[in-house]
């Protein structure tokens, strides 16, 4: 088995991009690569933590919604591409630019837990998805007081063809099979 690893721009951010088993003379990639697509608006104290544990993705892409702060900074040391936001666009308009067929939405305020992490990264290598084009992730919510809320899960894992959106958030799919771990949403930064 050879994995390679690959160095984003960044000095301090290293990345599994691809797994490739090779096989009687054939390659294969059992990797389907996932792009983590984040609306952002001065979101530059917490963007940094949402990036840092989405290691199961190999793009990010960043819609800027007129940051005057270092968010767009923070997106460029991690390698994400940056797009200008336009509060008025369809949430779909965005997915034509991921290069990859699965999509991670993501909120800046939101981070994943190991067990997701790795959830994500076992999808990818091991996944059966047949007509699947969409998955549910499992939400804890941080109060102001600093206690943890279970929620219900919400749809956040779809492929680029997904056309049901809640603003700028996949709607969620109850069909939509959960992956394991969760989701991570902060009160504050």
């Amino acid at each position: 088995m050879h994995c390679s690893i690959s160095k984003r721009r960044s000095d301090c951010f290293f990345h599994i991009c691809i797994l490739v088993v090779h096989s009687g003379g054939r390659l294969f990639a059992l990797m389907p690569p996932i792009t983590a697509l984040l609306h952002t608006e001065n979101d530059g104290l917490r963007l940094g933590r949402t990036l840092e544990m989405l290691l199961p993705c190999d793009e990010f892409l960043i819609i800027d919604h007129g940051s005057s702060d270092d968010t767009c900074g923070i997106a460029r040391r991690y390698g994400a591409y940056i797009l200008r936001g336009d509060n008025r666009a369809a949430p779909t308009q965005y997915l034509d630019q991921a290069h990859n067929e699965w999509v991670l939405c993501m909120e800046a305020g939101e981070s994943i837990n190991e067990h997701l992490q790795a959830s994500l990264f076992e999808w990818s290598v091991q996944r059966n998805v047949g007509d699947a084009v969409a998955h549910s992730v499992y939400v804890r919510e941080q109060t102001v007081a600093g206690q943890w809320l279970q929620l219900a899960p919400v749809t956040r894992l779809v492929q680029r063809s997904w056309g049901q959106w809640h603003k700028r958030l996949p709607k969620h799919d109850p069909s939509a099979a959960p992956l394991e771990g969760e989701l991570l949403r902060f009160a504050w930064p």
